[in-house]
């Protein structure tokens, strides 16, 4: 047996027979952060955060990194559908478990759908939403035809997870592919090989660009100007319609800004929670 390349944490059970499995760390005295990850094989939360959240941690927040059902080490139905609602209610099933009250909340990609879901059905849970090239935002069919949404559904449906398929799609998940390291196709091939097939179809995200104006907490979103998964035209959504809200559009950038622009997320995001960003 490998070596497990993504750590173990601790678990929670969030309703529904759904366990949910989470890291935890910070102290809390500034507050409490929660990430939301993307979707795609072998997601889970430490891989999409591990640059980040100990940051956070280390400037006196309390950070929870959860992996959505489905994805990490997380409860992974067999069947079934689940809206962003439903999903939305896990994660705050296990905010409720852990006593938590309010918290920021951070989300890329399908996490992104997620966050904005969680601020709409939960507006006095959700204190400041920070989005990294949210879901969430276009018709089915526009995601349908970014060039990484297809090179992801080939390696599902057609050529199968191995770890060479996982590094073509991942060499479009960021504009500088030298960041692709052997380190995070491990980290997601050993998780993807734990997932069943349609997984990625389990959670429906729907369209919610005509109620980004219901968002009622402050926003901070960025986007990268090379993103290959969802269209950077959504950063425009994000400004016009979130009543209180600063976006930034990154040149040389695709779909993970916190990983490319690890510092600048991280600088960024943290005046942001101490309400020190103009």
């Amino acid at each position: 047996m490998p070596v497990a390349a993504v750590p173990e944490g601790k678990y929670a059970e969030v309703g529904g027979g759904i366990t949910m499995h989470y890291h935890d760390a910070g102290s809390g005295e500034s507050g409490v952060v929660l990430f939301a990850h993307g979707s795609g094989p072998g997601a889970s939360g430490w891989s999409n955060f591990k640059g980040n959240y100990p940051f956070f941690a280390e400037h006196g927040f309390r950070t929870i990194v959860p992996d959505t059902m489905g994805y990490g080490y997380s409860t992974k139905p067999a069947e079934g559908a689940f809206s962003l609602s439903d999903v939305a209610a896990q994660y705050k099933g296990l905010l409720d478990s852990l006593g938590v009250d309010r918290a920021a909340v951070v989300g890329n990609s399908q996490g992104g759908a997620i966050a904005i879901t969680m601020a709409l059905d939960y507006p006095e849970l959700v204190e400041r939403l920070v989005l990294m090239a949210p879901g969430g935002l276009e018709a089915r069919e526009t995601y349908m035809q970014m060039e990484g949404i297809k090179a992801m559904i080939r390696v599902l449906y057609k050529e199968g997870v191995s770890k060479e398929t996982m590094r073509k799609v991942f060499t479009l998940q960021l504009h500088d592919e030298s960041k692709i390291t052997d380190e995070i196709i491990e980290e997601r091939y050993q998780v993807a090989m734990t997932q069943h097939k349609d997984n990625i179809a389990r959670i429906h995200v729907a369209n919610q660009e005509d109620r980004l104006s219901e968002v009622q907490c402050p926003v901070l979103c960025f986007w990268g100007a090379n993103d290959k998964f969802c269209p950077p035209t959504g950063a425009a959504k994000i400004a016009e319609r979130c009543p209180t809200s600063r976006t930034m559009l990154i040149s040389r950038c695709g779909h993970w800004v916190m990983v490319e622009y690890k510092k600048l997320f991280n600088d960024l995001t943290l005046k942001f929670l101490q309400n020190d960003l103009a």
